[in-house]
């Protein structure tokens, strides 16, 4: 349990769809706690929808949104610490999520993988290297990051990825 940074400006662009800017302005124009939990729940199915497409469930998985913190919140049981970790990072790595508030358990424990944020000029190969002492381990980090890394070469500033334990 615990609650993770993200850079708000990077990301899957999930937030930004018409359904989500159109609950946003009336929310904007007339701030009534209906149209704010509109806003909130219509954000909040778009990540959940996200995660879904990446193949990652977890029992009872809930995940809710605050749009004025910019922080997501996700509940439930994973399988395994993997698991978990990437439905966090899948609810951490969309534009406009700042923060992400886990309240998550894993039904069986493992070791715990760190996190690192890509900078400019970072590759998996200078990553590996960092965490690993060997470039060549970078297949390790990707495997680790799929379904959300669809090629080795596809990373962006910004973008948490998971560095499994060696």
């Amino acid at each position: 349990m615990g609650l993770f940074s993200f850079i708000k400006g990077a990301g899957e662009k999930l937030l930004g769809n018409d359904d989500v800017k159109a609950a946003d302005e009336k929310a904007k124009q007339e701030p009534s706690p209906v149209n704010v939990a509109t806003a909130n729940k219509t954000a909040a199915d778009a990540i959940a929808n996200y995660v879904g497409k990446m193949n990652l469930t977890a029992e009872n998985l809930e995940i809710g949104f605050d749009g004025a913190t910019a922080t997501v919140s996700v509940a439930g049981i994973a399988d395994t610490q993997e698991t978990k970790e990437k439905i966090l990072l899948c609810c951490g790595n969309v534009k406009g999520v700042e923060n992400v508030e886990d309240k998550m358990s894993v039904a069986s424990i493992a070791s715990d993988s760190q996190f690192h944020t890509v900078v400019s000029g970072d590759s998996l190969s200078k990553i590996a290297k960092a965490f690993y002492g060997d470039a060549n381990a970078y297949m390790k980090i990707f495997e680790a990051n799929k379904p959300m890394l669809s090629h080795p070469d596809k990373i962006y500033p910004g973008q948490v990825l998971r560095i499994p334990p060696q």
